[in-house]
């Protein structure tokens, strides 16, 4: 088969791993719009059951990957003077840039062609391919020409945010709440090397615009959140991306989805066909994932069409949890004042419970009550798992 990947993140990337193993003779391109090196992003994070995932696809890769990421177990909460701590599972940190060099290398090693700086916009920018893999991400060109085939919807965020980086290295991942004259703002922070960490920020429109962040140069926006974040940061700069007029890229996050994930020869992956919200970690696990689909349905599954429709089936199915909990992490971080006042080891727990359907209908302190209660006693814990999701549904249609 002949194959192309449009697009050099992790999900194409992959995928051309994946295919060269299940058979050398695959012709497998990857285009990549970018200069080679030229990435977006600081850091992402997995935990640990993708790793035994990515060892049963490619071992050679996955150790790789494993030797090149850092590792935590506590999670962290600043409110303000206050601090709670938790330790919980282990989870993994590593550059994106890394990430990138270790899979292209790999996918070198077996034949594959990476190509950079191929931008592709439409058919006449490919070569003939049995099969065309859109991997481009949210933006995908591909995708947009049929987004009527594909059924295209993206619902916005309320909140804005943006990546950063430091070179605080932190040794958990950790929250940090500030509160200002206009509201709170807040960070999620972890290190992905041995001397950086990612910093991603986040704030309600109104505390943007109250603090001047849309009006200030990239440069005056990290000097503000350095104060609002110091304790965090501990005399370390924060360092980012400006756009070309030097202003920050503030953003709001775009829950993408899309009805069918194949048209013809064109199949989407990844932030191409799926995105959830930053706040749950998962997007990169997500888009290897979707390879790992992909390239199973293609070996096990004859006929072409028939294994692309398998494997938007199982990758469907298996993302519903993840998009459940992305939309109920995001609407908590949206929600912040209902949480914020509680002690901060109350808050953490119930930050740890955000994906939960329940929790945005039960007063918080009377839900950390009946949680901590769950989880002493088997019953209880075995009801609220049972029947939560259905009073959560009760109680949204009666708000609704």
């Amino acid at each position: 088969m002949k194959v192309v990947c449009v697009g050099g993140g992790p999900a194409g990337l992959y995928l051309s791993i994946l295919m060269k193993r299940q058979d050398p003779a695959h012709d497998v391109t990857v285009l990549e719009r970018d200069p080679a090196g030229a990435t977006y992003g600081w850091g992402v994070t997995y935990w640990g059951g993708l790793l035994d995932r990515l060892r049963a696809g490619d071992p050679e890769s996955a150790h790789a990957v494993e030797a090149a990421s850092v590792r935590w177990r506590d999670g962290v909460a600043h409110v303000g003077d206050r601090t709670a701590r938790h330790t919980g599972d282990e989870g993994f940190g590593i550059g994106r840039h890394r990430l990138l060099d270790v899979l292209a290398d790999r996918a070198r090693s077996l034949g594959v062609r990476v190509e950079h700086g191929r931008p592709v916009s439409g058919p006449a920018d490919l070569p003939a391919a049995d099969l065309v893999v859109a991997a481009d991400g949210v933006h995908s060109a591909l995708r947009e020409r049929h987004a009527d085939r594909f059924g295209t919807e993206a619902a916005v965020g309320r909140n804005l945010y943006v990546w950063l980086g430091t070179t605080k290295v932190l040794d958990a991942f950790t929250f940090s709440f500030a509160e200002t004259p206009h509201g709170w703002i807040w960070c999620y922070a972890y290190r992905h090397d041995a001397d950086r960490s990612t910093c991603v920020v986040e704030c309600p429109p109104e505390t943007w615009t109250g603090l001047g962040l849309d009006r200030m140069s990239q440069e005056d926006g990290l000097a503000l959140l350095e104060g609002l974040f110091a304790r965090l940061l501990d005399g370390h700069r924060l360092t980012g991306r400006a756009h070309a007029d030097g202003t920050a890229p503030w953003r709001t996050f775009r829950t993408l989805t899309n009805r069918t994930w194949s048209y013809g020869d064109l199949v989407l992956m990844g932030d191409a066909a799926h995105t959830t919200h930053y706040s749950i970690g998962a997007g990169t696990t997500l888009a290897l994932e979707d390879a790992l689909a992909l390239a199973g349905a293609l070996r096990d599954v004859p006929g072409r069409a028939a294994a692309l429709a398998a494997y938007e089936r199982e990758r469907k199915r298996a993302l519903l949890s993840a998009q459940s909990a992305a939309r109920h992490s995001a609407r908590w971080y949206e929600d912040l004042p209902r949480y914020i006042g509680l002690e901060p080891g109350r808050m953490f727990a119930l930050l740890g419970q955000r994906h939960s359907p329940l929790l945005p209908y039960v007063p918080p302190r009377l839900y950390y009550h009946l949680d901590r209660a769950a989880g002493r006693l088997g019953v209880l814990r075995r009801l609220k798992r049972g029947l939560g999701p259905r009073a959560a549904r009760a109680l949204q249609a009666r708000h609704g």
